[in-house]
């Protein structure tokens, strides 16, 4: 409800801007108002103190006070305390009883501060987004999963551990066994840290909330590498993207296999083809169409800038064959991880967790 100080004001307004020639409706408008409702303030009884907040109403159906206390000590008593109103009032129907609706029990214990959970298993929790976190440079933040690969055998699969480096979206290791196992994962990730010398506090790893991820082995060994942990919420595939998206180009690759894997050689010489390829001949939509290779050596930047002027060169010489600029090359220096709403890739400036950089 507006204010009748704030309506006076209002009114003062348009009749200024009707006086220098505005139309009402537009003036209005701008307001956010109606000409009608206008025209009801300008009245001399709705100008001035609004009647509404005087009326009292009590609906005519209205629980009495009695009829609240039934229903509370039906809702508290032995043979329904442990269940919620949308059991108990099935349950009163049968016996021939009827206190109130199930909105109303909900209503009335809500009122009473009795709306809790009323069973042993663990109440629901509210999960928040993972911290928002963004990369500058190579091995400042990894993601990390585990997909199936098939076997002979119905029923039974190999198992391949992968890591990739946000920023250059480079396979940084792999692995593929025949089991899920935290302590392989450790195993793994800690001859990533010492092939790419990652010092401690350095680097983020990010993964889903799987077992090998949260297994005792893995947390021991983050702490002992100064791996900061960071995992999705459960059951939102979308919090890992980098991840999934990785395996989902891997399997639509033309050369995966139509038969499942025999043995476990068989799976380790595929997937090391594929991570030679995927690292070192697939040009990334996402940056710039460089290699994850190029990327993580630092050599994108001046390969882009050379494309750009292969462009301009070409642009130069035939002006007539572009309308506006020539293609975007500008090297991508930023890369997001569940950003927050406000804090889009065109704002990297924004608070975001980003790790620190290598030691010097």
């Amino acid at each position: 409800m507006t204010a009748f100080e704030e309506r006076q004001q209002v009114v003062a307004l348009v009749q200024e801007a009707t006086a220098a020639g505005a139309r009402l409706v537009p003036a209005c408008a701008t307001l956010g108002l109606s000409a009608r409702t206008l025209q009801r303030w300008q009245d001399g009884e709705t100008l001035g103190r609004d009647q509404r907040p005087l009326r009292t109403y009590a609906p005519p159906h209205k629980l009495t006070a009695a009829e609240r206390a039934a229903l509370l000590a039906v809702a508290n008593s032995a043979e329904f305390g442990h269940l919620p109103p949308s059991q108990i009032v099935p349950r009163l129907a049968d016996q021939g009883r009827y206190l109130a609706s199930e909105a109303t029990f909900y209503r009335v214990l809500k009122a009473a501060n009795q709306l809790a959970h009323r069973r042993r298993e663990r109440p629901p929790q509210a999960r928040r987004k993972p911290r928002a976190v963004c990369a500058t440079a190579p091995n400042q933040v990894y993601s990390w999963d585990i997909t199936y690969l098939p076997t002979a055998i119905r029923g039974r699969f190999f198992y391949l551990y992968l890591f990739l480096d946000l920023f250059s979206r480079k396979i940084v290791g792999w692995q593929v066994y025949d089991t899920e196992c935290s302590a392989l994962a450790g195993a793994l990730l800690t001859d990533i840290c010492q092939r790419e010398a990652i010092q401690p506090h350095q680097l983020l790893l990010h993964a889903d909330n799987g077992g090998p991820m949260k297994g005792a082995t893995m947390l021991a060994t983050l702490q002992a590498l100064g791996v900061m942990p960071s995992f999705s919420r459960p059951a939102v595939s979308n919090d890992n993207p980098y991840s999934e998206s990785l395996f989902k180009t891997l399997k639509y690759r033309p050369d995966y296999p139509v038969r499942p894997f025999a043995e476990l050689a068989d799976a380790r010489r595929w997937v090391e083809h594929l991570a030679h390829w995927y690292n070192h001949e697939h040009r990334h939509s996402a940056l710039r169409f460089v290699t994850p290779a190029q990327r993580h050596a630092g050599l994108d930047a001046p390969l882009l800038a050379q494309r750009k002027a292969v462009y301009e060169a070409a642009r130069q010489r035939h002006p007539q064959r572009w309308r506006g600029a020539t293609r975007n090359w500008q090297r991508i220096a930023v890369v997001h991880l569940n950003p927050d709403q406000t804090n889009t890739p065109d704002h990297p400036d924004k608070e975001l967790t980003q790790p620190s950089q290598k030691a010097a």
